[in-house]
């Protein structure tokens, strides 16, 4: 069953974060008491720094406006708390009386995270995580945890596409972990990394699987095979290790810099996984200043799941980018590259335009010969805490299917 999405829904819902956001940029600087603090005294604008620094049960809502057809939207929550030390606090606001253009090159404050969704076809999920810089950021943490029940429509694996989808309930909790130490003076991290699900996997719409889901052509061979992985439960549990490479100015919006991380995990019985395989991934960001106004900005990303056999679809690569539905496009293999261009209006305001591309095949081999899945859009963002350098707005995106639009809190990347 393929889910048809409610445009008119999701152009009101655009509107309305972008007016809810010009409107209060316009309208706190008038304010007293307790929403004073929500002016910058820098510019009368509208922001959120002095809350998230200055009170201890500060954070920071971010809605969760979901608009994927693929889950027939929904909507959510989430609350980030920055924690940031005295220090860390007086150097931000030294910098912030000494420069136009907010803080850059500053020790980056921990943030916590808890939130959930609900979505349109009975999808939810509920969880929380944490980022942790400690030692002058030379000691980087991350990690969360989560559970919810995720309904998506199946449509195959890599160049093997279903002749109809198979809609899927997975019930799933997930736990990943990441320790990195920085190597010397160098802005190059290591360290170790582990992921962990245990999910339960159903179809829900056809009963025994029987019937001519599959191409003709592998009907017979692969039957079995890919009932199993949809009627299992299953737990995928892997250790690695990461290497990274990061000089952006920023680490929540980044308008210069490189960003480049190589993670490999071996998932294996004596991790707890069902599965035995090894997992590779690099991504790769890029974001330049051409001119005061203007930046750019490039994305790749590379995936590879080295097994003989088929993985859960939970666990199985997909193509992520905007405007293309989550889990829509699966295989072993993945290969995605995204370019942004934006033009900075102002200090609070910029404009965005993006397009990128992503392939998926059972192999790397595969990729060459795989279909093209571009998608295309634009955005804005307004720099709602100037202390950190942390932006929001929202993002609208055509893919090969709809039309998707995003709620970005910090970079889309």
């Amino acid at each position: 069953m393929q889910i048809v999405p409610r445009q008119p829904d999701r152009k009101a819902t655009g509107l309305c974060v972008a007016c809810l956001i010009a409107f209060a940029t316009s309208q706190i600087a008038h304010a007293d008491g307790f929403l004073s603090q929500f002016v910058d005294p820098e510019d009368g604008h509208f922001d959120a720094s002095s809350y998230l620094a200055e009170n201890a049960y500060g954070f920071l809502p971010v809605p969760i406006i979901i608009t994927d057809p693929a889950v027939d939207d929904g909507l959510g929550v989430v609350g980030l708390v920055f924690h940031e030390t005295d220090e860390q606090q007086l150097q931000r606001l030294e910098a912030l009386r000494n420069s136009d253009g907010g803080v850059e090159h500053l020790l980056t404050p921990s943030v916590s995270a808890i939130g959930g969704a609900v979505t349109g076809n009975d999808s939810w999920f509920a969880g929380g995580g944490h980022m942790g810089f400690f030692r002058q950021g030379r000691i980087r943490y991350s990690g969360g945890a989560g559970y919810g029940t995720v309904n998506l429509d199946f449509f195959g694996f890599g160049g093997v596409r279903l002749t109809r989808p198979i809609e899927l309930k997975t019930k799933a909790a997930a736990i990943v972990q990441n320790l990195k130490f920085k190597l010397g003076e160098l802005p190059i991290f290591i360290g170790p990394t582990q992921r962990y699900v245990s999910a339960q996997i159903s179809p829900m719409n056809l009963g025994d699987l029987s019937g001519d889901f599959l191409p003709p052509e592998l009907q017979e061979r692969w039957q079995a095979l890919v009932t199993e992985r949809l009627t299992q439960d299953a737990v995928t549990s892997g250790v690695g290790i990461s290497l990274e490479f990061d000089s952006r100015d920023n680490f929540f919006s980044p308008h210069s810099g490189y960003h480049y991380k190589v993670d490999y995990l071996w998932y294996r019985d004596a991790f707890g996984s069902d599965f035995d395989y090894q997992l590779a991934s690099f991504s790769g960001r890029n974001h330049w200043k051409v001119t005061d106004s203007f930046r750019a900005a490039l994305r790749l990303d590379l995936e590879h799941a080295d097994t003989a056999n088929l993985l859960p679809p939970f666990a199985t690569p997909s193509i992520n980018l905007r405007g293309v539905p989550s889990a829509r496009y699966q295989g072993n293999s993945v290969a995605v590259t995204e370019a942004e261009v934006t033009w900075q209006i102002n200090q609070r305001w910029s404009l965005l335009g993006f397009a990128g591309a992503g392939r998926a095949g059972n192999s790397f081999d595969d990729l060459k010969d795989g279909q093209t899945r571009v998608a295309k859009g634009a955005g804005f963002r307004y720099l709602i805490a100037r202390r950190y350098g942390f932006e929001m707005g929202l993002d609208i995106a055509v893919g090969p299917e709809d039309t998707v639009v995003y709620v970005q809190a910090g970079s889309a990347w």
